[in-house]
């Protein structure tokens, strides 16, 4: 039996157990993992600085302090998201009542991307721990400095039994693939989600895909331009551009255009002064492949600033592109670094259209002065989520669900939505043994008849 079989089977008779359904016991592993991001934050920030030169502003507000955010959020509130639900009835059943059960489903895989290899790891992990399951973890070797951290402070935190981290190249997928979860979580690519699905498809185990795609970004000609650029900058060049909800691009209308553009460099500048001090302190590319892969979508492009590189330190300058064709290799995938294309456009059926024509995205951003037009405009793109006059900060918001929709995912998590996400509904009905009507029972009577029809006509 392999390492990772034999965990699972040990997870597996740990839940059997029912210790990890208890809701002090569930509290009690939450309280502990916060206390160890705590205590290992400073760690957890060297890596983050070792793997991806990610600043301490940055990491704390987009890694450790969400995380602790969020466990904060599910301790507060886990014993009130967890209680049995009423639910009604029917004549047939009568006199009963109904409840509705939150049950964990037991053994969970998550894994875990590289790019915000601290948030994607322990945030879901929180919420499967919540729902009161074990968990195994697989940690990205993308980014082996937090690999290392995580699966140091879990092994800590935690019986392997109960909740076990698992680190190796990308041959330990396979591996953990092959056995039989009752949960699997997983973010990263659509492409990659595509063949985790098929491999859970083969035990049918159900899944949660956290994807990506290409998420635009509309500005209107009623928007606040100077503020719409402010947080399109931010946004997208945040983690270098790796970040699965960064503006992807931006559709801007032709009126506006030139004046958002002006903007936009202006914010660049002001942001990241383009100078070689900047590879210092601005995240690196994770490695040389993505890298490369980047490069190439530049070629051929105008940028109205930026465009710089260094490949010893896998250094891209935040990039702004004009002029870019619908056709271009930089608008068929989603780029996933710091490169952001303007494009016009003249009216919003043509904008709406233009979204249309590519997968639904995990994020939609709309500028506007108009609540009108951003409710009707949210009502008729499909998407995961997203912000009107703002990018990136849905995720931070404990009360809303984060997920994508077909290439960009199913399924949703953060707080209240972690708990459901990592739980099954069990319906029980509850009935007394007195009184028990004769009508349900053979030989029919024409008044059993007339009573089903009355009542369930």
């Amino acid at each position: 039996m392999g390492a990772v079989a034999e965990i699972v089977k040990k997870q597996r008779s740990f839940f059997e157990t029912g210790k990890t359904k208890d809701l002090k016991f569930r509290v009690g592993a939450l309280g502990r993992l916060y206390r160890a991001v705590c205590e290992e934050e400073e760690r957890l920030l060297a890596a983050l600085k070792k793997d991806l030169n990610k600043p301490a502003f940055e990491a704390r507000s987009t890694e450790t302090g969400m995380i602790k955010a969020e466990i904060g959020h599910l301790i507060k509130n886990l014993d009130r998201w967890t209680k049995p639900c009423r639910a009604g009835a029917s004549f047939v059943s009568f006199p009963s009542s109904g409840r509705v059960y939150s049950c964990p489903y037991g053994v969970v895989l998550i894994m875990a991307p590289w790019n915000y290899p601290l948030q994607l790891s322990l945030i879901p992990l929180a919420g499967a721990i919540a729902a009161g399951n074990c968990a195994v973890v697989k940690l990205s070797q993308g980014a082996p400095a937090c690999a290392a951290a995580v699966k140091e402070l879990l092994g800590k935190c935690f019986p392997e039994e109960y909740v076990a981290a698992v680190t190796g190249a990308p041959g330990v997928n396979e591996e953990l693939l092959e056995e039989k979860y009752d949960f699997l979580f997983f973010t990263g690519s659509p492409a990659a989600g595509r063949e985790v699905m098929e491999k859970a498809a083969r035990t049918l185990t159900p899944v949660c895909l956290e994807l990506g795609g290409k998420s635009p970004c509309v500005v209107d000609e009623t928007a606040d331009v100077v503020t719409a650029a402010r947080r399109i900058v931010w946004g997208k060049f945040l983690n270098a551009g790796q970040t699965c909800v960064a503006p992807d691009y931006v559709l801007v209308q032709e009126e506006a255009k030139e004046e958002l553009l002006r903007q936009i460099v202006r914010c660049v500048e002001k942001f990241y002064p383009l100078r070689p001090e900047l590879a210092e302190k601005f995240p690196h590319i994770v490695n040389e492949r993505h890298f490369s892969r980047l490069l190439t979508l530049m070629e051929g492009e105008q940028a109205v600033i930026g465009g710089g590189w260094d490949r010893q330190a896998l250094f891209i300058e935040p990039t702004v592109l004009d002029q870019v064709s619908w056709d271009s290799p930089v608008m068929q995938e989603e780029i996933f670094g710091p490169l952001l294309p303007v494009l016009a456009y003249r009216s919003w059926e043509e904008a709406l259209s233009r979204i249309r024509a590519m997968p639904r995205p995990l994020a939609f951003y709309y500028f506007t002065g108009s609540r009108n037009r951003a409710r009707r405009v949210f009502s008729e793109v499909e998407c995961g989520g997203g912000c009107v006059n703002d990018t990136i900060l849905h995720l931070t918001a404990q009360g809303l669900p984060f997920g994508g929709v077909g290439n960009s995912g199913m399924g949703r998590y953060h707080g209240k939505y972690s708990v459901d996400t990592f739980s099954y509904r069990k319906g029980v009905l509850w009935k007394p043994a007195r009184p028990d009507l004769l009508l349900r029972y053979p030989p029919y009577t024409k008044l059993a008849e007339k009573a089903i029809r009355y009542f369930l006509k």
